[in-house]
């Protein structure tokens, strides 16, 4: 019996995609490539980490929108398949947040999360 295949999603806003850009344009990165990973740690077991790169590496997941290309490894792919990466501001300044179905859990911070 085949394996079935899973799609492998990754949603990015448009308020995630200017800021994105922005940050890009104000640093000098002319092809921004953000890579979003799964990493263990924090309180609850997972935390995500985002920084920009140069280029992709093999087996990488990469979704584009508007210019923007996030790149997401095999390993953190299943953690946050079906999230999305959004950009708000509020009382309390501006940040990227993802919000991800898989989490089951997080910690009071808001900074990790367990699935």
């Amino acid at each position: 019996m085949r394996e079935q295949e899973v799609a492998m999603i990754f949603k990015i806003t448009d308020k995630a995609v200017e800021e994105i850009k922005r940050i890009a344009k104000e640093n000098n990165i002319e092809n921004p490539i953000l890579r979003v990973r799964v990493v263990p740690g924090g309180c609850s077991g997972f935390q995500y980490a985002m920084g920009f790169e140069e280029s992709t590496e093999e087996g990488d997941y990469i979704f584009e929108q508007n210019g923007v290309k996030i790149a997401i490894d095999q390993f953190s792919m299943p953690y946050i398949n079906g999230a999305e990466l959004d950009y708000i501001v509020d009382f309390m300044g501006g940040g990227f947040t993802i919000r991800n179905p898989n989490a089951s859990g997080g910690c009071g911070c808001g900074s990790s999360f367990s699935c």
